[in-house]
């Protein structure tokens, strides 16, 4: 593991916390393996107590380890449990090449979980080599099966013109983020591109450098909803609600995360290439 960046603006447990994750993610330490005790992160990196504590809390908060009391802090044995998508993209960023694909209903919580790493591109706090964002959401002028009206399932035009302005909203923000960074030079060779497709997703899908996804269904809510001026009850998807689960590729070709993220990017890509036309706001 890396000693402290005395350069880099983050907190010392962030970046501890981003060394243990690396480490995790990619087998260095294993399922069940013992994480360093604090003492020795203290040792190691030369920082204080609460420093070391900070950093194991993140990654306890993230689903990624387990503190048992007189033992110490171990990897969990199963990592496909909910986890946080935000510190994952963060670290996605630190790489050279970054890659982020989703497929998904609004691009809202990716909007949320990209702003800070594409801003600290923007300060020169982040400087990837190549930046390629790829964005697949419904086609939001075609009639819908879900969501739908409660009272008879039928499509909600309406509820899709609202939809589609949330879409917009979002995906347009993210487009031209990127954009801006290859327009200005900073990255030199950036882009993003949405496309839509004549289906609506009943999961969201996020794959980060060809080397983790992130999977969480969109549960189904009798929800609410506020249109042309009346209340409408609408079979909805909950993308707030959706836990996301976590799979990385490792040294075995053949385990559950590495097919899960083989087969993830095959279907991304089937979709992309095939059915997908480019959006047209």
């Amino acid at each position: 593991m890396n000693a402290i960046d005395p350069d880099d603006p983050r907190p010392a447990s962030r970046q501890i916390a981003n060394q243990l994750r690396a480490a995790i993610l990619t087998r260095k330490l294993a399922p069940g393996e013992r994480l360093p005790s604090g003492p020795q992160l203290v040792e190691r990196y030369g920082v204080a107590k609460a420093t070391a504590e900070a950093a194991i809390r993140a990654l306890r908060e993230e689903g990624l380890v387990i503190t048992r009391p007189g033992s110490g802090t171990f990897v969990r044995e199963r990592t496909q449990r909910p986890v946080g998508l935000r510190p994952h993209i963060e670290q996605a960023f630190e790489a050279p090449s970054v890659a982020v694909d989703f497929a998904g209903f609004s691009g809202e919580t990716l909007h949320g979980a990209i702003a800070e790493p594409l801003d600290r591109i923007r300060e020169g706090r982040l400087r990837p080599e190549s930046l390629t964002v790829r964005l697949l959401v419904p086609d939001p002028s075609r009639p819908w099966t879900l969501p739908a009206r409660t009272e008879d399932f039928s499509d909600s035009p309406a509820f899709r013109a609202r939809a589609a302005r949330i879409m917009q909203r979002h995906v347009s923000a993210v487009v031209d983020s990127v954009n801006e960074l290859a327009e200005l030079g900073i990255v030199t060779n950036a882009s993003a591109q949405v496309r839509t497709y004549p289906a609506v997703p009943l999961f969201k899908l996020y794959i980060l450098n060809g080397e983790q996804t992130f999977f969480g269904y969109y549960p189904i809510r009798d929800h609410a909803v506020q249109l042309d001026g009346e209340v409408v009850g609408i079979w909805d998807l909950m993308g707030k609600d959706a836990s996301l689960f976590h799979y990385a590729r490792d040294g075995d070709a053949d385990s559950m995360g590495s097919q899960f993220v083989q087969q993830s990017l095959l279907w991304f890509d089937s979709i992309w290439t095939s059915v997908a036309k480019d959006y047209q706001p």
